[in-house]
């Protein structure tokens, strides 16, 4: 396979297995994309490939060269006759819930070659940026990248104590309290940031009652900011959540949901930046950055 030359790859080298065991193959490299998660628009435009995007959803903004390109709906119900008419060569959903898988199958219905991948980890991340390497006939730029990100994620870890990390809990919404399971790329960022995720049912979204996040005593509490939770709930303001180490403690923090929740490159930033609050003595070239964010 294809995976360190910068040489464009042989066309019968252009397939790859997506994250539902299909062969995806390609007689020739995609040119014309259309990606129903905002993550893999932020992965081609790293990979120098953006160029290629021919529709965006329509909550999709970043980066911003795709705002000019036609919606064609949501990421759960994108609008199958509008991305049948601009004739892509290639469709890329994620995965995580029925209605991704659905929209999949209205499209292969169609003859529309699809590709479906499911991110938890960074080393899911990296997977994903590899296959769509290949796909676009840039095995190089996707290697550079991953390396680039590996190298990044190498110093952050390499300034870490040796010892436990802190108890991290993760507002995915405010209200009716959503935060991250196990089985979420959120996991994995506070783990290279040298914490631990305290929720540890192996899901990836968990409905917690206030009485269980009391048990849980994080201490830390992060929550994020945009379209799932567009208006953190203040727990510092919060009279029966006093108790709570990261609220005794002053250590209550807002992040960028688009940063944390959705894999991309991004996810470093988000490890680099977490790392500054758990740490902000061993980063403090990062840790006021930190604090502008919050």
């Amino acid at each position: 396979m294809c995976l360190l030359r910068t040489n464009p790859c042989p066309a019968q080298e252009l397939v790859i297995k997506d994250d539902l065991e299909r062969q995806i193959q390609l007689k020739t490299p995609a040119q014309r994309i259309v990606a129903l998660y905002g993550a893999f628009n932020e992965i081609l435009f790293a990979m120098g490939v953006g160029d290629r995007l021919v529709a965006r959803t329509q909550a999709d903004a970043i980066p911003p060269e795709i705002t000019g390109l036609p919606s064609i709906g949501t990421h759960m119900r994108p609008n199958v006759e509008r991305i049948v008419g601009l004739g892509p060569d290639l469709v890329l959903q994620m995965g995580g819930r029925k209605a991704a898988r659905q929209s999949v199958d209205n499209l292969e219905r169609f003859g529309i070659t699809t590709a479906m991948f499911h991110v938890e980890t960074f080393e899911d991340l990296f997977s994903v940026i590899h296959r769509l390497g290949i796909l676009t006939n840039a095995p190089g730029k996707a290697q550079d990248m991953i390396h680039q990100m590996r190298e990044r994620l190498n110093a952050v870890r390499a300034r870490l104590p040796h010892r436990p990390g802190p108890l991290v809990f993760f507002e995915v919404r405010s209200g009716n309290l959503l935060t991250a399971g196990q089985a979420s790329i959120v996991t994995d960022i506070i783990s290279h940031a040298g914490g631990k995720n305290c929720v540890e049912l192996n899901d990836r979204l968990v409905r917690l009652s206030e009485e269980e996040l009391l048990r849980l005593a994080p201490d830390v509490y992060l929550s994020q900011r945009g379209p799932m939770n567009p208006a953190p709930q203040d727990i510092i303001r919060v009279s029966r959540f006093a108790t709570l180490p990261a609220v005794q403690n002053g250590s209550v923090h807002i992040v960028d949901e688009q940063m944390f929740s959705r894999p991309g490159p991004r996810n470093v930033d988000a490890v680099e930046q977490l790392a500054a609050i758990l740490y902000p003595e061993l980063f403090p070239e990062l840790a006021a950055t930190a604090a502008d964010t919050e």
